[in-house]
């Protein structure tokens, strides 16, 4: 798949909130199905569809541990998603940057209002 491509892939995964708790979940350490399920009041066929979106975009992997199957984070694809991401941080950064300058400017530049009417005694 090409970079592009899995990158639609993790942001599509990304997209939903319930799948964004799991992975806030599996930062803290792996997790059953069930655990993972606990926290929402969703059916475990609705969870096991957004593990399966999770799986397919890379970010998490399923474990074995005698008859369980625990999940777990994969945080290669998040640094993906992050370094494509970081482009547009270091826009903004500089888009404020010139901004913050301009203000500074402005507020140093005497007042041209005022001063055009001092000058013809307003």
């Amino acid at each position: 798949m090409k970079a592009a491509d899995q990158l639609s892939v993790i942001f599509g995964a990304l997209a939903d909130p319930t799948r964004r708790e799991i992975l806030s979940r599996l930062a803290d350490g792996d997790a059953t199905v069930t655990e993972l399920a606990e926290p929402f009041a969703i059916s475990m066929p609705a969870i096991s569809r957004h593990l399966k979106v999770l799986e397919r975009a890379g970010l998490i992997s399923r474990g074995r541990s005698g008859q369980w199957q625990p999940r777990a984070l994969e945080a290669a694809p998040l640094k993906e998603a992050t370094d494509w991401m970081e482009r547009y941080r270091q826009f903004w950064d500089a888009s404020f940057d010139r901004l913050d300058a301009h203000l500074r400017r402005v507020r140093q530049e005497p007042d041209h209002d005022n001063a055009a009417a001092e000058r013809t005694g307003q």
